[in-house]
């Protein structure tokens, strides 16, 4: 799924920023796993210290090369699959920052965010933390991953600052065809991200991925016909971002909301979702590939809307939603730890982004966001347009001729076609 948000994150940014939007979510995949395996997984999921966060009993994954879980599976593969999830929650925030952010502040951020916040959040909602003990129901990251996210984006959006240029120049995607392949790519793995952390082949696995496919394709046409509504057609950057939202919405509630549920949700946050984007232009935050809108906004639409479309069959006693017949309780701690979650990261990341940004420098210069942040940053750039090669003057020549005016035909078009 990363490698998918790299291809999706990257087709929304210029070209001249594209590689730089990409190393952020390679990067995420190299330093988060091997932080996990020193101590990240061990302070998720160890044994619990106070509600807040685990013990390094299982630092460096030791000890866990021949253990199985509850229902067979092995430890060391449970490990494997919520690294996944520790990678790409960091990945989502990159998005925010596009087109102005260094990679060598950035891999900071990384490790310092990942350790104080990612880690310790999954562990509230997943690992025998508060979050999770008090009744607080997240089935696979609408806190832990997407509100996590979006809320750190936030953050980092306030501390770099706009882009030069922003709002009055329009920053268009530079490969639309990149970004749906991004979200396909998405859209596939998701199922393994939600249908998968049943952890087995088993009534909740399926239910997961059927609600979320159905989920996504509402949102599909819940963005879209928003855009339809409002600027008169409808976009593929909408369908693929309508997509997202969905996936983001149905994280939390796969496993407790029956289909016709689903769908609900998917309409209800695809169509929010396209509306919240225009929060960035009202309040002046430069959000660059719309986290907040989708991952924040979606996040918390997909946790609160578990309390009003939730079955008791499925989400266990008690738990029934409020269109189901149930009481106010269970959404009030869907808000708890919505709150919690969005607060502790907003803070914590925006700490840590002013630090950086106060000492190293977390902002790229001017220039390197005028002239293209992947040369600045990487030497490299995506697209060459020019070479001194055969094939560049090729290209240059025919550029050339198309560009050139045409010169006026010496006889009437008629006479030379009668001719």
């Amino acid at each position: 799924m990363t490698p998918g948000l790299a291809l999706f994150y990257g087709g929304m940014t210029r070209s001249k920023s594209v590689l730089n939007m990409m190393m952020m979510s390679f990067g995420a995949i190299g330093l988060v796993s091997l932080l996990w395996v020193f101590y990240g997984y061990s302070i998720a999921f160890g044994d619990d210290i106070g509600g807040i966060t685990g013990d390094l009993s299982a630092a460096g994954l030791r000890g866990m090369l021949t253990s199985g879980a509850e229902g067979g599976i092995p430890d060391l593969l449970f490990a494997g699959f919520q690294l996944m999830f520790a990678v790409i929650t960091v990945a989502l925030i990159s998005g925010a920052i596009a087109d102005r952010a260094r990679f060598g502040p950035w891999l900071l951020f990384v490790g310092v965010w990942a350790t104080l916040v990612y880690f310790p959040v999954a562990h509230w909602v997943w690992g025998g933390g508060w979050i999770g003990e008090l009744g607080v129901l997240d089935f696979a990251g609408g806190t832990a991953v997407h509100i996590n996210a979006g809320a750190a984006a936030l953050a980092l959006a306030l501390v770099l600052g706009r882009r030069v240029g922003w709002p009055k120049d329009k920053f268009k995607p530079h490969n639309l065809p990149m970004v749906l392949l991004g979200a396909a790519l998405l859209w596939f793995g998701w199922f393994g991200f939600n249908a998968g952390s049943a952890g087995a082949a088993d009534g909740a696995a399926a239910v997961s991925l059927i609600n979320t496919q159905v989920a996504a394709a509402a949102a599909v046409l819940g963005w879209i016909v928003v855009e339809w509504l409002r600027d008169g057609r409808p976009t593929t950057l909408g369908a693929a971002s309508g997509a997202i939202s969905g996936l983001v919405g149905i994280t939390p509630a796969c496993a407790f909301l029956e289909p016709l549920g689903a769908i609900a949700l998917g309409v209800i946050v695809g169509a929010v979702c396209a509306l919240a984007v225009g929060l960035k232009y009202r309040f002046t935050y430069d959000d660059s590939l719309d986290v907040v809108a989708v991952h924040m906004v979606g996040g918390i639409l997909g946790s609160l809307l578990i309390g009003f479309l939730a079955i008791e069959v499925l989400a266990g006693a008690g738990n029934d939603g409020l269109l189901y017949g149930g009481g106010i309780g269970l959404l009030g701690l869907q808000a708890v730890g919505v709150v919690a979650v969005l607060v502790y990261s907003f803070v914590v990341a925006y700490v840590i982004g002013f630090a950086i940004e106060k000492t190293i420098g977390f902002r790229a210069s001017a220039d390197a966001e005028v002239e293209g942040i992947d040369n600045a940053e990487h030497a490299e750039s995506a697209y060459e347009f020019s070479s001194t090669g055969s094939g560049g003057a090729f290209v240059a020549a025919g550029i050339a001729a198309a560009a050139a005016p045409r010169s006026k035909p010496t006889e009437p078009v008629s006479e030379k076609v009668a001719g």
